[in-house]
């Protein structure tokens, strides 16, 4: 794959799965912006893509700091004249039992894994639409997708993420505009002590980053979500089972109850191809339909 011309940002790419993100996309051409709280890490990291032969250009901003990422995607524009792909990677863990977990906890890493990838976006979406081409990656995860014990803060942020590339990835689809999800799973700053050595030495972020290329080339699939860790890929989806009519009936409390191995069955599910597939599948189960 050769991606010259095209150029990125990367956030949270001063180190760890970020950093391998940026330098993934540079072996292929990629201009990169390395973003990074840490502004040292991010120009480290522009200064490696560039004694390699690559563009790169390092920036220091929160992805929550509405004008600094503003100065960024401007900064990029003057120097690249255009922005092809967006890696939303940065983020932040507070892992504690929701018991346990403060207020405060729970909007910092929803402010920053969340509202951070939303402000990045936002500040690319319509430069994306009038170039007609533009690739988004949200990072989610399987504390999201499928939980995690003492990370209700972090999974919520990560399955609002695949909520977001649902409906941008339709929103954008006619200025080819794709966006997808990529599930992690990487031994980075985030996981020190909860592994093995030998589980850590599997899970080599690299691994990650070369599911990367996938989701944001001119063939990129949209409204993907890539589970990717240890070598391994998988594509995970949100599905909808066939379920059952029960309508109106006195006791449909009840059989609710009584149906629910039916409800739950998976055979004949589908992956909706919109939200409002939901509502149509209702209203045909009931005998009605819905003029297309």
């Amino acid at each position: 794959m050769e991606m010259s011309g095209r150029s990125a940002i990367v956030t949270g790419a001063g180190m760890g799965l970020g950093r391998c993100h940026a330098l993934r996309l540079a072996r292929l051409g990629v201009k990169v912006m390395v973003n990074d709280l840490d502004g040292d890490k991010a120009e480290a990291v522009a200064r490696d893509i560039r004694a390699a032969g690559g563009q790169a250009l390092g920036f220091s901003a929160s992805v929550t700091d509405e004008d600094a990422i503003s100065a960024m995607v401007g900064q990029v524009m003057r120097e690249w004249g255009r922005i092809d792909i967006l890696v939303n990677n940065a983020g932040v863990l507070r892992d504690k039992s929701f018991a346990k977990m403060s207020l405060d906890d729970f909007r910092f890493v929803v402010d920053v894994h969340l509202m951070g990838s939303v402000i990045c976006t936002k500040a690319v979406w319509d430069i994306m639409r009038e170039q007609n081409f533009g690739r988004i990656v949200m990072t989610t995860s399987s504390s999201g997708l499928y939980g995690n014990f003492g990370q209700s803060n972090y999974g919520a942020a990560k399955m609002a993420l695949v909520g977001l590339m649902q409906t941008l990835a339709l929103e954008g689809e006619k200025y080819d505009i794709r966006v997808n999800c990529l599930a992690p799973t990487a031994a980075t700053q985030m996981t020190d002590g909860l592994l093995s050595a030998e589980a850590l030495e599997q899970l080599s972020p690299e691994l990650v980053s070369e599911g990367l290329p996938a989701l944001v080339s001119p063939d990129a699939p949209t409204r993907a979500i890539l589970c990717a860790g240890a070598g391994h890929f998988a594509r995970a989806n949100i599905t909808l089972t066939k379920g059952i009519q029960i309508g109106r009936a006195v006791d449909a409390a009840d059989r609710v109850i009584s149906k629910w191995h039916v409800i739950e069955d998976r055979k004949g599910e589908i992956i909706p191809a919109y939200g409002f597939k939901q509502l149509e599948c209702e209203l045909e189960a009931a005998g009605l339909v819905i003029p297309r």
